[in-house]
Formats: C-alpha cells, structure tokens, sequence
C-alpha cells in the first residue's frame, strides 16, 4: 500500500456517492413526440423519471420537479426501451449431445455478462431480452430474461436481481432442427412429439406424488405444468404449429410460438388457442427449407386473426441494432402501425411476464425509454440514447462507444453473435 492508496478510496468514494446523487435526482425528458404504446401519442410531451420509475408522462403542461435534470427532447421521439423476445447475445449455451432433452439446464450459468454483444442490443434500444439456447434439442434448456444494465455478475441483469424466483422460461422446438435421427436424438416429426409427451406425462406423476426425491428437470416441468414457467416453442410449419397446438391443448401449459414461419396459414388456429406467437422479420432470402413461406405478413394475419404477436431478433440471424426495422416491415405488408411498434415493446413484455413492469411509458413502470432522431418506422432513424432504469446506459454522441452501434462483427469475434437459432 503506498501513500497514494487513502486518495484512490476517497475518489472512487466521492464517485460512488455523485452516481448516488445523480440517482436521487429526477430527470425530465421535454418536448419530445411521445410514443408510450399504451395509449395515443403525445406531441411536445414531458416525461419524468426518478429513482428508476416513470413518475409522470403527458403533454406540456406536465409538472416537472424543481431541481429535475433537463434533457431537450425537441425534435426526437421517446419511446419504450424494446422488447426482444428471442436472443443469443451473451454467448451463452444449453443442452448437450448427452440427451435431446435438458430442462434442468440454464443458460444463465453459461452467458458473459460482460460481453459486448449486449452492448452492442442497447444502440439498437433493446432493454430487455430473453435469451435463448439453441432450437438443436426438443427442449434445451431454460432461458432468462435480462435487463441490459451495467453488469459484472449476471445476477444484477435479472429483472429482480435475485435467483429467488423463476426468471426465465424453457426452449422448446420442433421440426428440421431437433431432428438429427443419431444417439438420443429423434429421426421423425412423430418420435419429437412423442418423446415430448412422454416427459410431459413423467412430470404429471411426479407431481403427484407425496415429498418425491428432488429432481432438477422434473422440477422445471412441474413449473411449466402449474403455468409459473412459459414455454418458448420453436416451430416454423403450419402441421408443426398445429402439432404444439396440440400439446398446449392436452398439457395445459402456456406457450409463445416462435419463428412460426406459416403463421399466415394458421393464424385463425392460434388465435383460437390463445396462444401468442414471436415472430421474425428478415430482410435477406435463404435459409432453411421449412422456413420458405416465412413472410413479412406474418404480422398483419396474426393481428387480424385477433392473435397477440411480438418481433424477435434471434441474433445474430437479426442483427439486434436493426430490431426496429421488423415492425417496419410489419407495417409495409400491412400490420397497423400501433400494433407493430406494440410488437417490439409492450407485447413482448407481455410474453415474458413482465408487462408490469416494461414495454410502455406508464407511471409506476420502469424508467426505460430511448430517445430517437426521428420516427421509428424510418430508415434514416436512429437510436440516439437508450436508459434503463433511469440511467443512461447508451449514447451515440459518445465517441467511445461508435464501434458499438457501427463496427462490424468482427468487432464481437468470440462475444457469441453466431449463436442463431440452430448450433449444436
């Protein structure tokens, strides 16, 4: 220890306390075009955070604390931080060639939480993400859903920042991916659904039992059984969506389809289910075969069908800085614009059980909001600020940060970015 050791602590002390007071202090967003998803939009509005939540959202002639922090919205629009229901930022992994069912895995205990790959979502606006583990297995694990705060420990990007609740839910898939027909893996559609059956069933008779021995994966279906875990289902065909129709029907559970490449063909079926679905938008043709009628009116037909839909990444299949440009493409095939932007935030909230807290400014939720240079559904936007609890966590006038929101991706070699849907 030398003589200039008392000086460091003091400084980091004193730093320590400025981000404490800069917590305690609210910030007022004016004049901007207001977009709060659960009700009209809001010109010249005024939106007030403190102490992490959003105190007060309306027009002009909204109070702003004495003291508050003044940010000059005019000219910009403030919208929600986006939901990003489908991700594999962080690098994380799930199941192994050992089985074609791992429920008892978390990614949690595989994701870097200090990979830049969430730095990277953040430019895009992206607050809040499930991140998934890979479709190669018939459940491969259970994901988690982040807050992409700051973050060294990875229990500080969970909503609660606690691991005394359910934080996630469980990958599900069917169809091309999972059928690898070597090992333990299925060869055929039936012998997927019929090996998924039968753990179903399994966790329906330990369930019933009286003080069973403690069991990891019967565990985790118990959870999805009494609904307190969702089931993220990928599935792209319209006979595979009607297949884990089938399942939901017969099990009971909760389920957000994802991909559902031919929802346009079964929309009418999985509104009738109540079952919501977690689309894709890609800009680019190829891909795998199952996946040939996947179509920007995807959207559209779910919404008219009465059917609650979200967008998702599944980066890097999308790059999660381009998140806003599916309900875009919603829109250009015929989605409603409220339902579209609805599709990036409060709906996909809405499908990781935390629409109480995210996906549209209201009083009470949590301050996270970015700040953009224009309309959202333009191609000249872009992000500007991204917040998170009241904290600014992204600004593209920050010089440091520009590899984030422009660098290619070599810039996330060996962050995790080619961890799409399918990986072994």
């Amino acid at each position: 220890m030398t003589h200039r050791t008392p000086i460091l602590a003091l400084g980091l002390l004193l730093a320590a306390a400025g981000i404490a007071q800069a917590q305690e202090t609210p910030v007022a967003v004016r004049g901007a075009r207001i977009i709060p998803i659960s009700g009209p939009e809001i010109e010249n509005g005024v939106l007030v955070v403190h102490r992490g939540k959003i105190t007060a959202v309306g027009d002009a002639r909204t109070a702003i604390p004495r003291g508050a922090t003044l940010i000059d919205g005019r000219g910009k629009v403030l919208m929600p931080g986006l939901v990003d229901t489908h991700s594999h930022i962080g690098g994380g992994d799930g199941g192994d060639a050992s089985a074609a069912m791992h429920p008892d895995v978390r990614i949690l205990d595989a994701i870097d939480p200090r990979s830049d790959t969430f730095r990277k979502a953040r430019t895009g606006g992206i607050t809040t993400v499930n991140v998934m583990p890979g479709s190669g297995h018939l459940m491969s694990g259970q994901t988690v859903y982040l807050k992409l705060r700051d973050a060294d420990r990875i229990v500080d990007m969970l909503p609660d920042k606690t691991m005394d609740s359910i934080y996630g839910g469980l990958k599900m898939a069917n169809g091309t991916n999972s059928l690898r027909g070597t090992g333990p893996f299925p060869g055929t559609r039936g012998r997927q659904t019929a090996m998924q059956r039968g753990i179903f069933i399994r966790a329906q008779e330990y369930m019933a039992k009286e003080n069973p021995p403690r069991d990891l994966q019967m565990e985790t279906m118990v959870e999805v059984l009494q609904g307190k875990r969702i089931v993220h289902f990928h599935t792209h065909t319209h006979f595979d969506i009607l297949t884990v129709l089938r399942l939901v029907e017969e099990f009971k559970f909760r389920a957000v389809l994802h991909h559902v490449s031919d929802a346009a063909m079964v929309a009418e079926e999985i509104a009738a289910a109540g079952v919501q679905s977690s689309i894709i938008a890609i800009d680019a043709p190829g891909g795998k075969v199952e996946a040939i009628n996947l179509s920007y009116s995807a959207g559209a037909a779910l919404e008219k069908a009465g059917a609650d839909v979200s967008y998702h990444t599944d980066d890097g299949v999308t790059d999660s800085r381009f998140f806003l440009r599916s309900a875009a493409f919603g829109v250009r095939a015929g989605m409603s614009r409220a339902k579209a932007l609805e599709a990036v935030t409060l709906a996909g909230a809405r499908m990781l059980d935390m629409a109480h807290r995210v996906g549209s400014l209201e009083v009470g939720k949590d301050a996270d909001f970015i700040l953009l240079s224009g309309d959202p559904l333009s191609v000249y936007s872009v992000v500007e600020q991204t917040w998170i609890e009241g904290s600014k966590v992204f600004d593209r006038a920050d010089p440091k940060q520009k590899p984030f929101f422009t660098g290619g991706y070599e810039v996330f070699r060996g962050e995790g970015f080619f961890h799409s849907c399918y990986h072994d």
